[in-house]
């Protein structure tokens, strides 16, 4: 507790008075079912407030049915939202902590796919990521996206909320009004910022109106766009002062970026640096008196307290920490902050789901969107559980089926449990990742898991343990290409992460996969000294990061780093050069048809791996149960080990 002094005081908002500092902020989950909430949203706000948030804020409500930008939202302007409203405020006030919700209206940052409405925007300036002309909206149509806001408002209380929360930053009408980059009206709500503010204002004056003195009202605004010609934390700050001169609001919540040009410094992925949007917050806090929430990858709660001590806030943000744990404040007031399962910011299953139009999940929470679903019922306690393989799969597989209460034993040939999540996180930036497999052992050893590392599993050492259980584990090894064969300096990724191969001098990556693996490796070659080139026969190099939001830092590195990146390529053979050392390949340029040889002194491939099966087909008619996750079942991303870990752990 003393540890966190301030992160465990109390503080009043308006009407509520809140345990701790920390919030649960606004974020999409693609929970909605026909445009309701659901039982899912219920279940998944529930757990954190059982978790200790002080403060949970839902996702958006639209509140206007030209705003539909993507297909799960929740349409706030129906009554018949008030039912699924309380369900979710019941489930949270039953751990005595305050919900509020979120209500917007996207403007043009939106689509008219779902709606086959116009989409609507203070002025017709095409938004880059929906590339959609907007709508010009004129002042009846204001006036009706007022009175949208106010039913919303009014269907929240009927639904049991303690507020409402304005969304005026990232991804809003209200921010596109603010923006001068969006905003080219020459009326009432243009020009300079006091009318560019109408809007708010006027938005602001008609939902207080609705939700009446006793519900708390906050205004999340943009501190800085990062776009020309867009908003700037000077104006952010007069704006954040309006908002207190109208007497009317409780607080104030920060964001940076806007979500359709520069998304990745709103949803930051582990290449940004903790805290990096918080002297927003502190700008706005210098300039207010009203409690101001701070955001910007705070992870865990030494950045959360340092954050409030520094006086950068009064509150912090902490979403996808939360979602990793739904119980990051419960561990840390009681003293148990290293059994957090901190956040990895790969955005893998948060917001490259999001991005995808799938439901919220996280890399290490398997529970996290699956909440309102039961676990499979435990069969008999106690069996004996042998598991093969320290990487992710093993790790949560052992973890899942101690916590049923068997006895469980897991081998693991290397040094160290990690698998191939220890050599990802050599790379640079990518350090945190080791965090999935450094919190599933810390789990694995409260719970009493033997871990035997150093340790090769064999059909003959596994049934001399009388196992009730095997759990297969044992992921995949490189299959190099079949032009590969033969040539000593045509190497795996894998081969140098792990050090087997030291490429140098010029080496090309050969990129069949499109994530992390050909761009970090690039990176670390590059670092080294070494002339690197990626080749792919994709359209864009590391195409999958778009999704994670790490294209754009990548791209700032690679630039600075003197990566080249060549797409539309494939290696049809190789062979060594001339010279007897240098590998020469011939390529094809997809959209050309050209064909072009090229000389290396080293290539790296970054290509699917094959199942590291043989110990499954030895044991699959064993007398014992037998069961295979992970990469040895079929290479994956680490995700999917988790997922399945957990599965076949928690059913046994």
């Amino acid at each position: 507790m003393t540890a966190y002094r301030h992160l465990f005081t109390p503080l009043r908002v308006g009407p509520l008075t809140l345990a701790n500092r920390v919030v649960f902020s606004a974020h999409l989950t693609n929970y909605a079912e026909d445009g309701l909430p659901s039982e899912q949203h219920a279940a998944y706000y529930a757990a954190r407030a059982a978790g200790g948030a002080g403060m949970i804020i839902t996702e958006e409500h639209s509140t206007h049915p030209t705003d539909w930008p993507y297909e799960k939202l929740i349409h706030g302007f129906h009554a018949e939202a008030i039912e699924g409203y309380r369900r979710i405020t019941e489930a949270v006030h039953a751990h005595g902590v305050p919900i509020l919700a979120q209500l917007n209206h996207n403007g043009g940052q939106a689509s008219s796919m779902y709606s086959r409405l116009p989409v609507w925007a203070p002025s017709a300036v095409p938004d880059p990521l929906f590339r959609e002309v907007p709508k010009a909206i004129d002042a009846a149509e204001i006036a009706e996206v007022v009175a949208g806001y106010a039913t919303v408002a009014a269907n929240c209380v009927a639904g049991g909320f303690d507020g409402v929360e304005l969304q005026c930053s990232h991804s809003s009408i209200v921010r596109g009004f603010l923006s001068p980059a969006t905003n080219l009206r020459t009326d009432g709500y243009g020009g300079p910022l006091t009318h560019r503010a109408r809007l708010l204002l006027e938005l602001v004056a008609a939902v207080r109106a609705a939700i009446g003195p006793d519900r708390a009202l906050g205004v999340r605004l943009c501190g800085d766009e990062l776009i020309k010609g867009g908003i700037t934390l000077d104006e952010a700050v007069e704006v954040a002062r309006m908002v207190e001169a109208t007497g009317q609001v409780d607080y104030i919540n920060t964001s940076i970026g806007v979500a359709t040009s520069t998304l990745y410094l709103i949803e930051a992925s582990m290449a940004v640096p903790a805290g990096y949007a918080l002297f927003i917050s502190n700008a706005i806090r210098r300039a207010v008196s009203l409690p101001v929430i701070g955001v910007g990858r705070i992870k865990d709660p030494a950045q959360a307290e340092r954050a409030l001590a520094e006086g950068h806030c009064d509150l912090v943000g902490v979403v996808r920490g939360q979602i990793a744990d739904p119980d990051f404040l419960a561990k840390a007031r009681a003293g148990h902050a290293s059994d957090i399962r901190s956040c990895l910011s790969c955005n893998q299953e948060c917001v490259g789901r999001m991005g995808l139009n799938r439901w919220l999940g996280c890399i290490e929470n398997p529970r996290a969107g699956r909440e309102a679903v039961p676990l499979p019922m435990p069969g008999r306690r106690g069996r004996r559980v042998l598991v093969v393989g320290g990487g992710p799969a093993g790790l949560q597989a052992a973890a899942s089926a101690a916590r049923r209460g068997h006895r469980v034993t897991l081998y693991e040939r290397g040094p160290a449990t990690g698998g191939q999540v220890a050599e990802a996180a050599t790379v640079p930036v990518r350090a945190e990742f080791l965090d999935v497999v450094r919190n599933l052992a810390a789990e694995c050893r409260r719970l009493d898991v033997e871990i035997r590392t150093g340790q090769e599993a064999t059909v003959a050492s596994l049934a001399a343990e009388q196992p009730n259980v095997v759990v297969l584990a044992t992921g995949a090894r490189p299959q190099p290409p079949h032009w590969a064969a033969g040539l000593a300096r045509v190497v795996d990724v894998r081969d140098v992460l792990t050090g087997r191969a030291a490429p140098a001098g010029e080496v090309l990556v050969v990129d069949e996969l499109g994530f992390h693996q050909a761009t970090s490796v690039a990176e670390l070659l590059a670092d080294r000294g070494c002339r690197v080139r990626i080749s792919t026969p994709g359209m864009v190099v590391g195409q999958d990061l778009g999704v994670t939001l790490d294209l754009e830092t990548f791209t700032v590195r690679a630039e600075a780093k003197g990566i080249r990146q060549t797409t539309d390529e494939v290696v049809l053979s190789a062979g060594t050069a001339p010279d007897g050392e240098r590998v020469e390949l011939q390529i094809l340029t997809h959209t050309t048809g050209a064909m072009a040889t090229a000389q290396v002194d080293w290539v790296v491939c970054v290509v699917h791996q094959a199942p590291q099966d043989e110990l499954w087909q030895a044991l699959r008619d064993a007398p014992f149960e037998v069961h295979r996750i992970g990469d040895c079942l079929a290479p994956r991303r680490a995700h999917a080990a988790v997922i399945e870990g957990h599965r076949v752990g928690s059913a046994l």
